[in-house]
């Protein structure tokens, strides 16, 4: 993103740039959530980092807007495509490419945890690395309305923004250069995706 690239080179990032940089940050998301190839986390925190050395007022709140607005739209959609394929005969391919990416295990989980503690499960799931798309599935094999689904989600991406926004504010607060504090962000949203694999890689042995 260019107020990104601007903000790493210590270039002043002017109204057009900053004009540029929301819009690309929303289609960034939204692909994201479509297609996990965008480290949306990462994204987030980067752009907190940024925000915070701007000169124009909102700067974060714009970032959180246009984080949570994105990743719901995201979710929206592909919970609209994947009801398409429960609804079909011969199903779709965004509701394999759901399943492809919902392990079993994890499937029987979040099933387990909707049937417990319903909506509150989807705002848990975006908290959760790798915890959105089983739980997505859980409701879409429970035939969860669109309308039902979007009430959980909308917190659920609330405080999906504001938690990878907060990682950014904090590596941006211990570093005075804007690039130092993005490369943090990174670093630690990297960290906080690999921990809950780690730790079930750690308990595995140990229940051996």
């Amino acid at each position: 993103m260019s107020w990104l690239a601007a903000a790493t080179l210590d270039i002043p990032t002017e109204p057009t740039q900053q004009a540029l940089g929301y819009p690309s940050l929303f289609l960034l998301v939204l692909i994201g959530a479509l297609v996990p190839v965008v480290p949306t986390g990462a994204l987030v925190s980067s752009a907190a980092v940024v925000a915070m050395h701007q000169t124009l007022p909102f700067a974060l709140l714009m970032v959180f807007v246009t984080a949570s607005l994105a990743a719901f739209c995201g979710d929206m959609a592909l919970y609209w495509l994947g009801r398409r394929g429960v609804g079909s005969k011969n199903g779709s391919r965004w509701l394999e490419a759901i399943r492809s990416r919902a392990p079993q295990d994890r499937l029987e989980q979040a099933q387990e945890k909707l049937a417990e503690h319903d909506v509150a499960v989807l705002v848990l799931s975006r908290l959760v690395p790798a915890g959105r798309i089983p739980v997505m599935l859980a409701c879409l094999l429970a035939k969860w309305p669109l309308r039902r689904f979007a009430r959980g989600n909308l917190p659920a991406c609330l405080a999906w923004a504001v938690t990878y926004q907060l990682i950014g504010i904090l590596s941006g607060a211990l570093f005075s250069e804007p690039w130092e504090g993005v490369a943090a962000a990174i670093v630690l949203t990297v960290l906080v995706g690999a921990a809950p694999g780690l730790w079930r890689r750690l308990r595995r042995p140990a229940k051996a």
